[in-house]
């Protein structure tokens, strides 16, 4: 059994910065993907950033240059986010499946419960 859960979550002025955190709890794992996704209010969930098992990254257009993902050795992920804009408002969810890393959340079987981002213009 694979448990997520968010953290890091808050409320920000525009230009400024947040850190995510996504804690792991299970067995270990052989071949994964984490992948931060967000979702705002009337509006598709969106593949914000991943990384696979051997540390291969992918980003969104939005957020590349603006926000970084990584992980550390207890299997724990992190969001990076920097030059944060009002539209960076919504809540953000990590997600883990096992295989090659998608922006799709259709891929993904394991979630958190999910951290509020709110930018403030």
């Amino acid at each position: 059994q694979v448990q997520l859960m968010e953290s890091g979550g808050g409320s920000v002025q525009a230009g400024g910065s947040l850190r995510l955190s996504c804690a792991y709890f299970g067995y270990m794992r052989v071949i994964y993907c984490v992948t931060w996704f967000r979702q705002a209010p009337g509006k598709e969930r969106e593949g914000v950033a991943a990384i696979g098992e051997d540390g291969t990254t992918r980003y969104a257009d939005s957020v590349k240059g603006r926000f970084s993902i990584s992980e550390d050795n207890a299997k724990n992920t992190y969001l990076q986010m920097d030059s944060l804009k009002p539209e960076d408002t919504a809540m953000y969810y990590c997600a883990a499946r096992f295989g090659g890393c998608y922006l799709d959340h259709n891929y993904y079987t394991y979630w958190g419960q999910g951290t509020q981002v709110t930018v403030s213009s």
